[in-house]
This record gives C-alpha cells, sequence and structure tokens, in this order.
C-alpha cells in the first residue's frame, strides 16, 4: 500500500513512517502542509493519504480543507483524518460527497497497531471508518431523533458498528450471529432510511450520513 503523510509535528510524522513501513506500507511522501500534500497527491496518486486536521499556517482545519480538495479534483481519493478532538462537523463534510474511502480516527489510536491497520485496509478499499468514540457518542442519542427512530435497538447497533467500517462479517462476529443475519439488518436499515436499491458501498455511506445527521441534532428542551 502506498501512503501518502501529512502531519506538521516532526515527530509524529516519523513515527507515523516508521510504523507504516514496519506494516508493509510504502511512504511514498511525508509532508507538514496542505500545498505540499495536495502536489504529493496530485504526483504519488497513493492507495490512502493520513491527514492531520490541523496544518499550518493557522492549525485549524487546513488539513480538512486540502483532504476535501483533492476529492473535488480526484473523486474517491482514500484519505483517513486524524484529530486530536471528536469534531463531528468535520466528519460530517468530510463524507458529504457519499464517495467512500474515508475515515476519521483520533490520534490515540495509532497506538493500536491492529484497529490501525484494518482502518488503512478499509478506507485503502472504498470503505468508511469512523472512530469508535464517535460512533458510541452518536448511539447513546440515536433512540430520540426522528430520523432513526424506527430502528430496533439492533438495527442501530449494527448501523453504529458499519460506520466504524466494520465489514459484514466482523459485525457478525463482533455480536456473535451468523452473517445472513447481519445482511438482513443492514437491508431492513436500508429499507427504513429509504435507501433504494444501489451499489451496497454507497448506499452503506448514505446510513451512516443519516446516522450523523441524527446524532448531531440537538436535543428538545
Amino acid at each position: 500500500m502506498r501512503v501518502v503523510i501529512a502531519e506538521d509535528l516532526l515527530l509524529l510524522r516519523e513515527g507515523l513512517k516508521r510504523l507504516l513501513t514496519e506494516l508493509g506500507c510504502t511512504v511514498v511522501a511525508a509532508v507538514d502542509n496542505p500545498e505540499a500534500l495536495l502536489e504529493a497527491l496530485e504526483r504519488e496518486r497513493p492507495d490512502l493519504a493520513i491527514v492531520d486536521i490541523r496544518l499550518p499556517p493557522t492549525y485549524r482545519d487546513e488539513g480538512l480543507r486540502a483532504a476535501i480538495e483533492a476529492r473535488r479534483r480526484r473523486p474517491g481519493t482514500p484519505i483517513l483524518i486524524l484529530s486530536q478532538y471528536i469534531e463531528q462537523a468535520y466528519v460530517r463534510e468530510l463524507l458529504a460527497d457519499a464517495a467512500g474511502g474515508v475515515g476519521y480516527l483520533l490520534k490515540d489510536r495509532v497506538g493500536d497497531v491492529s484497529e490501525l491497520l484494518t482502518a488503512l485496509r478499509t478506507v485503502a478499499a472504498g470503505g468508511t471508518v469512523l472512530d469508535p468514540e464517535v460512533t458510541s457518542g452518536l448511539l447513546n442519542r440515536l433512540g430520540r431523533t426522528a430520523a432513526l427512530a424506527g430502528l430496533t435497538p439492533r438495527e442501530r447497533e449494527v448501523l453504529g458498528l458499519m460506520a466504524r467500517g466494520r465489514s459484514n462479517s466482523a459485525i457478525a462476529a463482533d455480536l456473535v450471529v451468523t452473517e445472513r443475519a447481519i445482511n438482513k439488518y443492514i437491508n431492513r436499515i436500508f429499507s427504513k432510511l429509504s435507501l433504494a436499491p444501489a451499489d451496497s458501498d454507497h448506499r452503506r455511506v448514505i446510513a451512516v450520513l443519516r446516522y450523523l445527521d441524527a446524532g448531531g441534532r440537538s436535543e428538545p428542551s
């Protein structure tokens, strides 16, 4: 897997390079600013870009903006965003094109090599991965939102695992049920969210967007 890294902190950037190399990836560029990121993506056409949200000069959302621009220039460019904090608005904006191939992880998750490798492979393959802390926070609020009120607790659980990038077989293993049962749950989720039959990966991204929209709404006072 050919990877571009955009991270302004030298120690973390070098640490990521070493870790990814040990995992069998080839780091074709490691940069520290959004302009260099866009140039590297255009030049290298990697399998995946790992991007810090906060890059120079303002350290606010330059990394995210560069990632969105990269996907505008080349739709579907796989991007895994790293952040120090959960910033749900950024997650929603990154997923807005519904093309898949995106991920959002907290930097603390980098220390879990198995989880990081799964995320890399999922995003590079066109899937969607959200940090477990994002999905667990939203799951606690979904039952009180109109958009997803029709889902059963089990269906909401399955949707949360979909948002974390789990495959059907992985969801089945997590919930200790058959993959056939998971397929049925997912089809019911699509039906209840009025997602017409289409490419399954595309519908998964749309379902996750609905999930984010519902979790992001304010509670009634």
